[in-house]
């Protein structure tokens, strides 16, 4: 890896829609990097390599299709990938201003505006989607004008009313937050957020919002698929895992700032929610603390 987390300069112009790299390759030699732009990663040929989304990690197990938001740390690295295997990669990349607050707040474009969102925090699309789609991404490739633009915002479309989407970095891991739609959960995480190092109790959190314990569990449940505490450690392990990449502080440190009341149950939570202990978290991030 290299030195640092880099800023990529993007050949995308002023006003240019988008831009596709279509290339073959035996391996991954561009380090973790972030840009303003949205990119589109679709990978074949790759199994064993490994992708890093914000403070996700996870080795490739076939063809995969990722979407990144803008200044989401990301990359794909060589690590149990074949060297003699041909990768495919596609990057499709657009500036943040294509679609205008406008346009997207019509109601036909509601998918794409919530995938948009959703992208700040990396979405991986599964298997049968990819299938859905891939002849699109290649097409995209190999089309030039208006005929593209149009390609493209289909694709966007059939992304954005895709199923089985996955979420990568916890919430709290890019600043800004995805509850554009809720705001009762956005007050709720804004809240969680400034005052994450305490102890945080259900019954506040409910009263925040004037409701009942039993009520404001089922709110929680049913906006974000997890049960209260598992929203506030999600948010805790964002702050977690940006300290673990960009600083030097002590594992132990850590834990405690972010509001964990032990390292052993910090550990336990962090294991089960990233697959790796935090000691092996930051060893892979080694050489990448830097950001500018």
């Amino acid at each position: 890896m290299k030195d640092s987390i880099h800023r990529e300069i993007t050949p995308l112009k002023e006003n240019d829609c988008f831009l596709v790299f279509d290339r073959v390759k035996q391996d991954f030699n561009f380090p973790v990097h972030f840009h303003p732009e949205y990119e589109l990663n679709y990978i074949s040929n790759a199994e064993g390599a490994r992708r890093i989304v914000g403070d996700h990690i996870y080795e490739i197990k076939g063809d995969e299709l990722v979407m990144v938001g803008p200044n989401l740390y990301h990359g794909w690295e060589d690590f149990n990938n074949d060297p003699k295997k041909q990768i495919h990669e596609i990057t499709i990349q657009f500036p943040h201003d294509l679609f205008s607050s406008d346009m997207l707040n019509k109601n036909i474009l509601n998918p794409v505006k919530e995938l948009l969102f959703h992208s700040q925090r990396g979405i991986a699309f599964s298997m049968s989607t990819i299938r859905q789609v891939k002849e699109k991404i290649v097409s995209l490739s190999q089309k030039r004008g208006f005929d593209s633009f149009i390609e493209l915002q289909t694709l966007l479309y059939d992304l954005a009313i895709s199923r089985e989407q996955q979420l990568l970095t916890n919430l709290s891991f890019q600043r800004s937050p995805d509850f554009y739609n809720s705001e009762r959960i956005e007050k709720v995480y804004n809240y969680v957020r400034e005052n994450f190092q305490k102890k945080i109790m259900l019954e506040d959190a409910a009263q925040l919002l004037n409701m009942s314990v039993v009520s404001f569990t089922r709110l929680i449940k049913q906006r974000t698929g997890k049960s209260f505490i598992d929203f506030v450690n999600e948010i805790r392990l964002g702050f977690a895992t940006r300290l673990l990449i960009e600083s030097n502080k002590s594992i132990n440190e850590i834990c405690f700032e972010c509001g964990f009341n032990n390292l052993s149950n910090f550990n336990r939570i962090f294991k089960k929610k990233q697959g790796s202990t935090p000691s092996e978290f930051r060893s892979s991030f080694t050489g990448m603390r830097n950001v500018y």
